[in-house]
């Protein structure tokens, strides 16, 4: 039986996606919760998992296509597809499990080799790259290889979290990872020496050791890179958020497959991480309710600086919020016109934070108060147009900097948008990337929100707001109209800017919005 596999929901504010990245082709073989495909919108990018186990029968939407909410873009049979496969299955079967034996009759001669050839090679020192002049540490946020393993040139070896961006550190040459000098959570500095990497060597064992470090890390191995293959991307961050694997969890799905059920089903009645047998064997006692259950977790380094830089602006400044709305339906009928033309000319989809952009970047210029910061008893008046685009992101919402806004088309900064929104989710982001900013632009309606108070982005003096475009009766000409309609929010500093100010900036770019051929006529 063939099963939709379609767009999922998009928020109001939202009209059409993109298809961006395919995880699977026709013929594969998937599992449920798998992720299948990216689907990316003007902010965000979202995940279309597989609502069943079975075999992908046909992708009608191929990437880059343009999509709307509940299309569908590709076929999933259900179960193993095709009863022709079994045989091929078999097949398969068979060569795998005699690769297998192929493998471990090549890692048994590469065990005995391993002690001779160990410590051949120079000790290369593993260090922490250069920080910019404005961090003065950083924190080593995870390693991914441990003491005695096999590593590659160029391989990740640890990330390296600063107060903003994520830094990789790789293995300078092909060897082992001898030493690990700086654990998780070590605060260090740049050039800190946080490992060593023998080059050339491989990983030493004594025998009996050997085989049973292995088979210890097989099976860690198995829990990390299995999990993929019993849990799917959705089942797998929900197990990291409880700090659990799948072989903690009892598995229902087909072939033992861990589902969203069995890991609720297991937090629920109060499971947890499973113990060596004879840690606390003397307690008898029942554990305490599941659902009264609490789990301690240190803000990470992104996180704190968030929290003080947000109450920093909220204590350092006089802040102030001004609201208005805009009527969308221009802008949407000039989309629903020229998209099809745009996305053929300049490869890149009309959305509506080109139009957002460019409207603001017009207002700035009208209103230089806006576009100033504060430094000390100094007005800094910037003569160019930096703005910063919130984004979300799996470690929190950051807000890296699009920059001379005057000098882009609405095709460049739809380009520049998308790819700052796909650093982000990525954790690609770099320091230059996040630096600067004159104003900011948030646009909390891809989430689903009608109005809000957006906090300012020091030293930056004021921030924007966009919303959820709803449709609601409006007084049009003595006639009630149904209109597509968007509340406008501006926070400021009352310091450096004034009531007037801030309210015909705000109302600049309402005209601009409501009209947008005064952006191509500039008036």
């Amino acid at each position: 039986m063939a099963i939709d596999i379609k767009v999922p929901q998009l928020p109001e504010s939202v009209a059409d996606a993109t298809v961006a990245t395919w995880h699977v082709k026709p013929g594969d073989k998937v599992s449920r919760d798998q992720n299948l495909v990216d689907i990316e919108t003007d902010k965000v990018v979202l995940e279309v998992v597989a609502p069943e186990d079975g075999v992908i029968g046909e992708i009608i939407a191929e990437e880059g296509a343009t999509v709307g909410a509940d299309e569908v873009i590709g076929k999933l049979e259900k179960g193993d597809g095709a009863a022709a496969k079994s045989d091929d299955k078999k097949s398969d079967d068979k060569k795998s499990d005699e690769k297998k034996s192929d493998e471990k009759k090549s890692e048994d001669k590469k065990e005995e080799k391993s002690a001779a050839k160990a410590g051949s090679g120079e000790k290369l020192e593993v260090k922490v790259p250069q920080l910019p002049e404005s961090v003065a540490d950083a924190t080593i946020a995870a390693w991914h290889v441990k003491a005695g393993e096999k590593v590659t040139r160029d391989q990740n070896l640890v990330d390296i979290e600063t107060d903003k961006v994520v830094l990789e550190v790789v293995a300078p040459a092909d060897g082992v990872l001898a030493e690990i000098k700086q654990e998780e959570g070590a605060t260090v500095g740049a050039d800190d020496v946080i490992g060593i990497v023998e080059a050339g060597g491989e990983a030493a064992a004594a025998s009996d050791d050997a085989k049973s470090s292995d088979k210890s890390a097989d099976s860690n191995d198995s829990d990390d890179d299995s999990d993929s293959e019993v849990a799917g991307p959705a089942v797998r961050r929900l197990l990291a958020e409880h700090d659990l694997k799948a072989s903690d969890v009892k598995g229902t799905g087909k072939g033992g497959r861990v589902t969203k059920e069995d890991v609720e089903k297991h937090v629920k009645e109060g499971g947890k991480k499973q113990a060596p047998a004879a840690a606390k064997s003397e307690s008898s006692a029942p554990a305490a309710a599941g659902d009264r259950d609490q789990k301690r977790v240190p803000m990470t380094r992104l996180r704190k600086t968030i929290a003080k830089r947000l109450l920093e602006a909220k204590n350092a400044t006089a802040m102030l919020t001004t609201f208005n709305e805009v009527n969308m339906k221009p802008i949407m009928d000039l989309r629903k016109k020229y998209k099809d033309e745009f996305e053929k000319r300049h490869d890149t989809r009309l959305g509506f934070m080109g139009f957002y952009v460019k409207a603001v970047t017009e207002a700035l210029k009208r209103f230089p108060e806006v576009n100033a910061s504060i430094d000390g008893d100094d007005i800094v008046y910037h003569n160019y147009f930096d703005i910063s685009i919130a984004v979300s992101t799996p470690r929190g919402l950051v807000t890296p900097v699009l920059r001379d806004t005057d000098k882009m088309s609405i095709a460049e900064i739809e380009n520049g948008i998308r790819d700052l929104a796909i650093k982000g989710r990525d954790g690609k982001l770099t320091m230059d990337d996040m630096q600067g900013g004159n104003f900011t632009i948030t646009n909390g309606g891809v989430f689903g929100s009608l109005l809000s108070t957006p906090i300012l982005n020091p030293p930056q003096s004021a921030i924007l707001g966009m919303h959820k475009i709803q449709d609601r009766p409006m007084a049009v000409d003595g006639k009630v109209e149904i209109l597509p309609m968007m509340y406008l929010a501006l926070s400021y500093d009352h310091r450096i800017i004034d009531g007037k100010e801030s309210v015909g900036f705000l109302v600049t770019i309402k005209e601009l919005l409501e009209d947008p051929q005064r952006l191509l006529l500039d008036i």
